[in-house]
Parts: structure tokens; C-alpha cells; sequence
């Protein structure tokens, strides 16, 4: 089974299965495709954190970016940035990850060539796709700057359905194809990253692989061991919230506002001081023991207020498993949005903005520097059996609120909350009045009354609205039978099997 957002790049996956591939193959085939069709999602410009269950063991692959060489957070101070640029900004572009985490789950676990893995991508680059609705209302709200830099695709996703043909990213993939990592690092987009870069990043900055095996971050919680990736991710915060949640009196009916209000307030303890915790060396198991001594921190009937240290996120996350029931959960990103705004010249491919993670305070554990790399969203995530066997694969997209989407839900298209800050939907923890809680339409009439009068700060958005993620998740039944969803909120997205 393959569950994406995009049924294109779910059939890219489902024809990897069917030529021999195992779930490495398909998640790869799936994640290019993706990568090709959906732009304003990932791409090979973004980074990309996956787990692994090979059916007895859990492996995480860390394939985020490393700062450049020239990153210097002195000198942003000094033009008077207190956090860093957004938007139109090199400085907040790491090494992009993604291509060395298809190198890395290839070398270890692939099965097929990677020409042949790579190929429906290829295809779909070259011979043109239709482009989906949200491509093109993603489009729409770039400014004149960034449509000149993006002109391949603002040119040709003019309404839903319109080709789009991206010849840079298919010679790109070609070249990965046929020379791995050093087609792309060391080839034509490397060397236009670094000449855009102008000082940010050198050659050996390219050379090094970013993509590393890691141990995964596990705890136990709703009967179930919760997988996820350590520090620099957040994935710590699912976790956490999860088991602080798990000791609480839920109600059984999900309707119940109080079983809203008592995840709020598990993910609100969870995730307070994240701002200054999270950074690449911070310590997960440790972060997981200072969240489980919180549970008196949350009142059953009554919100905590959650004070700022002083849009959201667009990401694309995919599940596969193969007949022999190795899985693969792979989240993959260009943070928000088409990332940057800025575009490689030589390929056209658009890079990400994951720099935004970085402190700019002096001293700060996550403060930009050279090789770093930046708290992460990405929280890709897992489940097992006690016995070690595979129960579940699943994740979202959402910025911040990815932690909070994945704790305990009815159903993928179940009404959501989430918690957001003021103006990105990567500022949950930092907007000087706390966060919000933002309801999805279809679970006002339920939750509204009872989370008002809890004291929660409410918010509704439409329903269905990607403002809540693109949740998927491929599940593992008693008798070994396999269910698949994918979200209803990504619009061309499709759950596959074989």
C-alpha cells in the first residue's frame, strides 16, 4: 500500500511495488513524483526525515540540512534582524537534505535500480502533469518577486488541470539517476546553489552528505511504543503529549469537548518551552522526562494560558509498505510554501527556508552558525506492537502543529484542532500573546461551548481546510490485512494498494 498526497505520485509509488520494489523503492518513487507535481510542497530543494521498520527493528534517517559555511548570525544582528528573514533571503536556505536521504535509504534498503525508481518521475516532469488546485492557489499567493523566480511553474499552472512541464527537475533527476548524490550536489544544481549563495556555501559544504542513520525516539503510550525522529525534530512533542495524555481520564466519545480540551492542554505542556530546548544536539529522552513530569500542569477543567517567549506550513508526508511488511513513514518539506521564494538557476528547482528554525540570540543552543542544523517540524512517526511488530505508519503536514494533528484522533477526516500562532504557523511557541486554538468548521457545534467556557482563545476555519494538515496513515490489522487513508484535505491525494 502507498497513501500520499497526490494520486500521481501514489501511482509512482503502487509501480514501484509492482516491478519487484519493497517499500524503500515505493516511498522513494512516490516522494520524487511528488517532488516534480507538487512543488509548493517539497521538492528535491527541501529536507526529509524517515522511519523505517524493516519487520523486527525501527530506523530514523536524519536528512535535514546543514547551515553553510558563510552563515554568520553576528552579521544578520547587525542589519537589525531579531529572528531570521522569511522570505527572498539565502541566509535561510540549509543544504537541502532530500537527495541524500534517497541515496541513504537506497544504499541500505532498496531493491530496484534507481533509474527505474526514478522513472515515473522522470516521466511526469518531462511530458508534463496536470497541475492540482492547491498548486495553483499556492501560485496565487506568490508576490511579483517570487513569480519572476518561479517562472517555470507560475507560467504554466495557470488554473487546475493546466500542463506543467519541468524539464530543470527532470534533468536533475536524470542526473541522480545516473551519478547518485554527486549528479545533484556536484552537478548542475550544486553548482547554481553555490553561485547563488555568493559566500553562503562551498564546495565541500555540498561534498558532505547530510543524510545520517540516527537511534529513533521511542516511548510507550495508549498501549501502543510511539516511534519518531530525535532532536533537531519535534517529534519529541508527540511523544511527550502523547503519554502525558494517555494517563488522563479521556472521554471515550471524541465529541466530548473535554476530550479536545484535555489534548489541547497535554500539547500545550508538552511544547511551552520549545523555543528554547529544541536544537541539533538537544537531548530527546531527556526532553520526554522533563514533559512527563508536567501532568500536574493540566487542569481537567480549566486552559492554561501559554505566554510567547517575546501562516503555516507546507510539507507533504507519505506512508508505504510492501508484501513482506517492511514500512516506511517519510516526511519530506520546503517548510512553507514554495520555501524561499528563491529558485535555483540552473535547474529552476525551488528551495526551501527551513533556516527559519534558527535563533538569531547570542548563545542560544539553536543559534545559526556554520554546519548547524535548525529545529525541525518534520515528525514523521510509527507505531508498534509491545512485541515489536509494525501496528501502524503515519504523519502530516502542518508546521508547528504537526505534533498536535498526530495525538489521538477518531478518524483522518475526523474534525481537528490545532494550536497556531499569530502569523505563520511557525511561531506556535514565540508570538508575544501564546497561541490560539483554531477549530475546523465541522467540530464547532461539538467542541466550541465547552472549550469557550474551559478558557481556551478560539478560532474556526473552513473544514477540510489545509490549514489542518494532509494526515495519512497505513494501518496493519490483527489478521495482517492492510487499511489505508489518506486526507480529504489534500485534494488529489489517494491511498493505493496491490
Amino acid at each position: 500500500m502507498v497513501v500520499s498526497a497526490d494520486q500521481l505520485a501514489t501511482q509512482a509509488g503502487l509501480t514501484a511495488l509492482a516491478l519487484g520494489g519493497n517499500a524503500i523503492d515505493a516511498a522513494i518513487a512516490t516522494n520524487a513524483a511528488i517532488a516534480v507535481t507538487g512543488p509548493h510542497l517539497c521538492g528535491m530543494g527541501g529536507d526529509l526525515f524517515a522511519l523505517v521498520h524493516d519487520g523486527s527493528h525501527v530506523h530514523a534517517l536524519n536528512a535535514s540540512g546543514r547551515a553553510g559555511s558563510g552563515a554568520d548570525s553576528a552579521a544578520l544582528r547587525a542589519e537589525g534582524h531579531t529572528s531570521m528573514p522569511y522570505r527572498h533571503d539565502i541566509r535561510a536556505v540549509t543544504v537541502p537534505g532530500c537527495v541524500d536521504g534517497w541515496q541513504a535509504l537506497h544504499e541500505r534498503f532498496g531493491r530496484l535500480p534507481l533509474p527505474r525508481v526514478l522513472a515515473p518521475a522522470i516521466q511526469l516532469a518531462e511530458h508534463g502533469f496536470p497541475a492540482s488546485p492547491l498548486l495553483v492557489g499556492s501560485v496565487e499567493r506568490l508576490d511579483g518577486r517570487a513569480r519572476a523566480q518561479l517562472g517555470e511553474v507560475v507560467e504554466q499552472a495557470l488554473h487546475p488541470g493546466s500542463r506543467v512541464r519541468r524539464p530543470g527537475a527532470a534533468a536533475a533527476l536524470r542526473a541522480i539517476a545516473e551519478r547518485g548524490r554527486d549528479g545533484f550536489y556536484r552537478g548542475e544544481f550544486g553548482r547554481g546553489l553555490i553561485a547563488l549563495g555568493d559566500g553562503q556555501y562551498t564546495d565541500d559544504d555540498l561534498t558532505n552528505p547530510a543524510a545520517e542513520w540516527v537511534s529513533p525516539l521511542a516511548i510507550d503510550a495508549f498501549g501502543r511504543r510511539l516511534h519518531t525522529i530525535p532532536p533537531n525534530s519535534q517529534g519529541y512533542l508527540l511523544l511527550g503529549a502523547s503519554a502525558l495524555a494517555s494517563r488522563l481520564a479521556l472521554p471515550t466519545d471524541p465529541d466530548d469537548p473535554a476530550w479536545a480540551h484535555l489534548l489541547i492542554e497535554a500539547a500545550k505542556a508538552a511544547g511551552r518551552d520549545r523555543p528554547d530546548v529544541l536544537h541539533d544536539g538537544a537531548d530527546g529522552d531527556l526532553l520526554l522526562a522533563a514533559i512527563a513530569g508536567r501532568a500536574s500542569e493540566i487542569d481537567p477543567h480549566r486552559a492554561r494560558p501559554v505566554a510567547g517567549r517575546v501562516g503555516h506550513g507546507d510539507t507533504t508526508y507519505l506512508c508505504t509498505i510492501d508484501d513482506d511488511r517492511m514500512a516506511v513513514s517519510l516526511i519530506q518539506s520546503n517548510a512553507s510554501g514554495f520555501g524561499s521564494w528563491l529558485a535555483e538557476p540552473n535547474t529552476g528547482i525551488n528551495l526551501h527556508n527551513r533556516g527559519i528554525g534558527f535563533s538569531l540570540e547570542p548563545g542560544h543552543p539553536a543559534e545559526l552558525a556554520p554546519g548547524r542544523r535548525p529545529p525541525h517540524t518534520l515528525s514523521p512517526a510509527l507505531a508498534t506492537h509491545p512485541d515489536g511488530n509494525l501496528a501502524a505508519v503515519f504523519g502530516t503536514m502542518g508546521g508547528d502543529a504537526q505534533p498536535q494533528i498526530l495525538l489521538p484522533a477518531a478518524a483522518i477526516a475526523a474534525p481537528r484542532w490545532i494550536l497556531n500562532g499569530p502569523e505563520t504557523g511557525f511561531d506556535t511557541w514565540t508570538g508575544a500573546a501564546g497561541p490560539h486554538v483554531v477549530l475546523e468548521a465541522h467540530g464547532v457545534d461539538s467542541w466550541r461551548s465547552g472549550l469557550v467556557e474551559r478558557g481556551h482563545d478560539i478560532r474556526v476555519e473552513p473544514q477540510f481546510s489545509s490549514s489542518f494538515g494532509h494526515a495519512h496513515a497505513i494501518v496493519v490489522g490483527a489478521d495482517g490485512m492492510l487499511a489505508g487513508a489518506c486526507d480529504p484535505r489534500a485534494v488529489v491525494g489517494s491511498a493505493g494498494g496491490r
